[in-house]
């Protein structure tokens, strides 16, 4: 299996952090941000590893080339201008092939393990969110998960409302007949929600959205402090 990090975003709220560093290369206990996701899925046995770059994408090339100093390869997709999620999964399609991948954004940071992911089967869905419990700056959550799915506030009135990790199984099929250009992942997680095409389950392990320099450093000394050991 394959798997996608993405690390095109813009990093506006790290600011000015990220003005001459794109956010993934940001530390904490003195490793990058994509670097700790790099490890995780080599120990899981994935080697090859699409990164979409925009922002500074030429300095994440430099930092990080080919993937072999991390046991993998790195095949990267550079945009120029930042495609959003879905359009930014679109442009790199050709290099992920047809076989479901697993999808993980650049800008989280998680002790939760990989290995599940491979045993995921998507029969007829499209993909696999793994949700987590709200944090304080994101409150109400992302979606509703329950029975193994994943339901649209709309749709369920049942269930457990979490948030989207980031952490995600994805098929290709769920961007078939789309064409390259900005496009936003939501809408299209809704559509196949309303589908039943979603399945979910909530994460086991420590989640953390580095969004803003103060989260960034809190996480950073957490970790040298050792409490995720």
């Amino acid at each position: 299996m394959k798997a996608m990090i993405l690390a095109a975003g813009l990093g506006n709220r790290m600011r000015p952090l990220t003005l001459h560093t794109p956010k993934p290369l940001l530390e904490v206990g003195g490793k990058p941000l994509i670097v700790w996701h790099i490890e995780k899925l080599q120990k899981i046995g994935v080697t090859e590893i699409v990164i979409n770059t925009a922002w500074l994408g030429e300095k994440l090339a430099q930092a990080l080339g080919d993937g072999s100093a991390f046991g993998v390869k790195i095949l990267w997709s550079h945009e120029g201008e930042g495609l959003e999620t879905a359009g930014g999964i679109i442009n790199a399609l050709p290099l992920l092939g047809e076989q479901p991948f697993i999808l993980v954004n650049g800008d989280v940071w998680t002790t939760m393990d990989f290995a599940p992911l491979l045993k995921v089967k998507l029969q007829d869905e499209l993909a696999h969110l793994v949700l987590v419990d709200n944090p304080a700056q994101h409150p109400e959550g992302d979606f509703i998960l329950a029975n193994g799915r994943a339901y649209t506030f709309d749709q369920a009135q049942q269930g457990e409302a979490l948030t989207y990790s980031g952490v995600a199984v994805m098929h290709p099929q769920m961007f078939k007949g789309l064409e390259n250009g900005k496009r936003p992942l939501a809408p299209l997680l809704k559509q196949a929600m309303l589908e039943q095409q979603i399945s979910a389950s909530k994460m086991q392990g420590v989640w953390v959205d580095v969004g803003t320099p103060e989260r960034l450093n809190v996480l950073d000394q957490q970790i040298k402090q050792g409490l995720y050991n």
